[in-house]
């Protein structure tokens, strides 16, 4: 058995590429858009990590879809919990759940998919503003 993938419902396909990948980081594997079917499908990955993808599946027809939630979340292994999170703010993200500990850290994608972000190896030390920052809406 090998993981393929995970496919997560989007309703505004830019603004989620731009979240994924000019905010996230991640980059665009490949792109399939089914005319017949009314459909596109974008796989995500992070640079060195292809094997681990996220699909993005954008429904042209609208519609409305509820209980990102049930879905749980991603997670993806960071570098630098701390300068990601403070690029995320600063992109206009905000930090469900901030890296008080310097190991984990919660956003939401714009459809509220729920993203944990790992600190690779041992914690960092703690470090403000992140330490005092409280939560904010559901992780």
């Amino acid at each position: 058995m090998k993981y393929l993938h995970t496919m997560v419902r989007v309703t505004d396909l830019e603004q989620s590429l731009d979240f994924y990948c000019n905010k996230l980081g991640l980059k665009q594997v490949r792109r399939v858009d089914h005319e017949q079917g009314r459909f596109s499908l974008v796989f995500l990955a992070a640079e060195g990590d292809e094997n681990a993808q996220v699909e993005l599946t954008y429904n042209w027809d609208p519609e409305e879809y509820s209980g990102g939630r049930n879905f749980g979340h991603l997670a993806y292994q960071v570098e630098d919990i701390y300068a990601l999170c403070a690029k995320l703010q600063d992109a206009g993200v905000t930090i469900n759940r901030p890296p008080r500990d310097g190991r984990m850290a919660f956003v939401r994608s714009p459809d509220n998919i729920s993203i944990e972000l790992l600190q690779a190896g041992d914690p960092l030390p703690p470090r403000e503003p992140w330490t005092s920052m409280a939560n904010t809406g559901s992780w």
